[in-house]
């Protein structure tokens, strides 16, 4: 699927009364709490101070590949999985993987079952608005999945009227379905998707562009299955909790990695290469 590199979003951060201040800000206000690694005058600690003094950063995701998922020794790997470890490191403590109900995941965050969502979440409106952001770093779209034998049927939308879909609960494909007025069933996770469309439960499924690459298709676990139509085009961030200065720490350490060339290695590793934003 053609990808076109899009401008790359900067989450819009606010000091907030009452609430730790903002690392990136620009105002007097923002450049003061800032000063504090991001404390708040109430003299909170700073979202990074916290994950230091605890040893690890705890990062939220679900079994997507190839952004985060097993190895045959059970580790977490993928673009993702892999580009989080290195963070970790470069602040001196272990990252740690929990996988989430993605539809929960600001819940999750919020109470610090996990310090960050790194999972190919795509930058919406509803992401932004809860959680401190960062930058864009890949390309992305949502795409529709259907047996491979009855593809030729559906290569618009229009044609999508009266099947059944999978998509993952609080995800980029149900807000595409919904907004089309399709009937679906939500799924805990889109691999789920897909096995309702293998298992014939579903008629299809919506998923992310860059997981139906490396598990639709021919050579891979749903060889039965192929994608038609993109619905969308879209762009993955990382998600911290509201206010964190960890989110323009982990933008500087993008731009590093973007620059020393670890990030596009670690890309070309996963096949995403194609995708990938410019720091």
């Amino acid at each position: 699927m053609k990808r076109r590199v899009l401008s790359v979003l900067l989450c819009a951060v606010f000091a907030v009364s009452m609430l730790p201040g903002c690392g990136s800000g620009s105002s007097d206000t923002d450049t003061t709490a800032a000063s504090d690694d991001g404390a708040s005058d109430a003299g909170e600690e700073s979202d990074m101070q916290y994950v230091k003094d605890k040893g690890s950063l705890v990062v939220g995701i679900t079994n997507f590949e190839p952004m985060d998922y097993k190895d045959e020794n059970g580790d977490w790997i993928g673009f993702d999985a892999d580009m989080a470890k290195a963070f970790a490191e470069s602040l001196g403590v272990e990252a740690e993987f929990v996988e989430i109900d993605w539809d929960n995941k600001v819940l999750e965050l919020d109470g610090k079952s996990i310090d960050c969502v790194w999972n190919g979440m795509t930058l919406t409106d509803e992401v932004t608005s809860a959680m401190e952001c960062t930058n864009a770093y890949l390309n992305n779209a949502q795409v529709v999945i259907v047996p491979a034998d009855v593809a030729d049927q559906y290569q618009d939308t229009d044609s999508l009227a009266d099947l059944s879909f999978a998509v993952e609960a609080g995800s980029a494909g149900e807000e595409q379905v919904s907004a089309l007025g399709l009937d679906y069933t939500p799924v805990t996770s889109q691999a789920d998707a897909l096995m309702e469309v293998e298992g014939g439960t579903c008629d299809a499924a919506v998923i992310d562009s860059l997981m139906a690459s490396a598990m639709v298709g021919e050579g891979t676990s749903y060889a039965d299955l192929t994608y038609t139509i993109g619905l969308n085009s879209e762009e993955y961030g990382v998600g911290f909790r509201k206010g964190s200065d960890l989110a323009e720490e982990l933008n500087s350490f993008f731009a590093e990695s973007y620059a020393d060339g670890s990030m596009q290695k670690c890309a070309e590793t996963y096949k995403v290469q194609a995708a990938l934003i410019e720091q």
